[in-house]
């Protein structure tokens, strides 16, 4: 799973991967025998023999990043690697609330930020500082994603347009219809508004779902057959949600739980990701995640408890 690929990660707060850990990701993948697939090929092997053949990876994007493609997008051309883009109807159509963009953009420009819903003040002069802060801010996001709605008032009183981050950052409607017609890409759903489904009524989740399918199935011209829960973390997505994706037609639904593919119990509607990039990942990481290193360690902790 990435986000943004970024080219200059210091600018942009450490808050995605650098080209060098995701052109070395790619590289450690093939080097170390894992072909890299679509999804489709996934569900394909998944179906005749999960147990037969090498080691497999799919390449995930979730939001739609311009950088997407004028960064990433000749990389995977060079490795012929397929992928799937996962895109939040808000997104193209400039109207996504996209509350991270504008956190670090407060970071990013100031050296005080004042958080009102955390009533917190932080100094932050220096990049570390930073990263730190908006880490802190975002974790507290995440404890509880009904405090999202609160940042509202301090981003209008910060002059922040979420609206013209969207432009600086996303991809537009006919970027997305040229990326669509790529060889190597395809477009999953994302819901309407980057919401996190478990806090939703029943049918306003299934439309933040069905409405985004729709939305982009018209504007591609093609099925969109995968789809990926914004905060796809246990808080954020159940049973419901994964019935939910079933219903409403897509072929794969993704998380943001780790795990493999060959260990899956749950079905097709709640695919495990691990994700690579933020402001502490390092290549040793990631090959302890790819591994099955960290996962091991995690269990064997579990264990001892």
């Amino acid at each position: 799973m990435f986000h943004e690929v970024q080219q200059d990660g210091r600018s942009e707060l450490m808050t995605g991967t650098s080209v060098g850990l995701f052109e070395y990701s790619l590289n450690w993948l093939r080097q170390e025998g894992w072909e890299i697939v679509s999804l489709a090929t996934s569900l394909e092997r998944l179906a005749s023999d999960p147990g037969r053949g090498g080691p497999y990876a799919v390449l995930t994007f979730d939001d739609g990043y311009r950088d997407n493609v004028a960064t990433a997008l000749p990389i995977l051309e060079r490795y012929n690697a397929p992928f799937t883009i996962y895109v939040p109807t808000g997104a193209p159509k400039r109207t996504l609330q996209a509350w991270w963009l504008g956190l670090r953009e407060m970071f990013r420009s100031g050296d005080t930020v004042t958080i009102d819903a955390m009533d917190k003040r932080f100094d932050c002069p220096r990049l570390r500082e930073k990263m730190a802060g908006l880490n802190e801010v975002t974790e507290w996001l995440h404890q509880d994603y009904r405090r999202i709605a609160t940042l509202a008032p301090t981003f209008r009183k910060a002059g922040l347009s979420l609206s013209g981050l969207n432009e600086a950052y996303f991809l537009d409607e006919r970027e997305l219809q040229d990326l669509a017609r790529h060889p190597l890409a395809s477009i999953g759903g994302h819901t309407e508004s980057h919401a996190a489904l478990s806090c939703l009524d029943i049918e306003p989740a299934r439309a933040e779902m069905a409405d985004n399918r729709r939305y982009l199935e018209q504007l591609l011209q093609r099925p969109v057959q995968h789809f990926a829960y914004p905060y796809g973390d246990s808080k954020a997505c159940g049973p419901r949600e994964a019935s939910l994706a079933k219903d409403i037609g897509f072929s794969t639904a993704v998380t943001t739980r780790h795990g493999q593919l060959s260990d899956l119990k749950s079905g097709h509607f709640a695919l495990p990701r691990l994700g690579v990039g933020g402001p502490f990942d390092t290549i040793a990481k990631f090959e302890a995640r790819i591994s099955g290193i960290q996962s091991a360690a995690h269990m064997l902790l579990g264990s001892q408890r």
